[in-house]
């Protein structure tokens, strides 16, 4: 018999293990940055992409994309509520649903990432700058930041695909029971 932290782990290894590469690519990169761009420093171009994607060191007191700036315990509180309710989640996720655990892995990994910012160093840091030069450049974020927006546009994605499957899926038995009401001959029809 398997024991209910086995079965657990049966079904909560994938995103334990996706939330793992994402911490370690977060915090890889993000070490890397401090060590190699001076914070607000020198904006370093990457060869090929022009002015859209730049690399620039600066540290983030808010959330995801610079929002909410000096929050930073609540967004600690708010990514370890996060964390504890994927862990609890996953086991009731039916064990074909490899997504959506990957999806949760990386909203999981991405929290955590900058938790261990947050804690290590009282902010986040970020480097990434994309955007239309001399428009608009969206504020600049890290693999953490990119790990949870893909994983929740990803999940959502998947709600809205599931549902209209399952509305089809809903008409489709429900024209069968029309259409078999229909051919099956009425006791009163002679």
């Amino acid at each position: 018999m398997t024991s209910k932290i086995g079965m657990w782990f049966q079904r909560a290894w994938i995103v334990l293990l996706v939330a793992g590469v994402v911490i370690a690519l977060d915090q890889w990169t993000k070490a890397w940055v401090r060590a190699a761009i001076p914070n607000l420093g020198d904006i370093q171009r990457i060869p090929g992409m022009g002015n859209v994607f730049l690399l620039e060191h600066v540290h983030n007191y808010g959330a995801a994309f610079g929002i909410l700036q000096n929050w930073g315990n609540l967004f600690v509180v708010v990514a370890s509520v996060v964390t504890v309710a994927i862990l609890i989640y996953v086991w009731h996720i039916p064990t074909d649903q490899t997504l959506i655990r990957v999806l949760l892995g990386l909203q999981m990994g991405g929290a955590i990432g900058n938790v261990i910012d947050r804690l290590t160093q009282g902010y986040v840091t970020d480097y990434a700058k994309l955007g239309i030069p001399g428009f608009y450049y969206i504020p600049n974020f890290n693999v953490a930041d990119s790990a949870i927006v893909c994983g929740v546009i990803g999940l959502g994605i998947y709600i809205i695909v599931e549902d209209i499957r399952q509305q089809r899926a809903a008409h489709a038995r429900q024209a069968d029971l029309a259409a078999d009401a229909a051919a099956t001959p009425h006791p009163d029809a002679s």
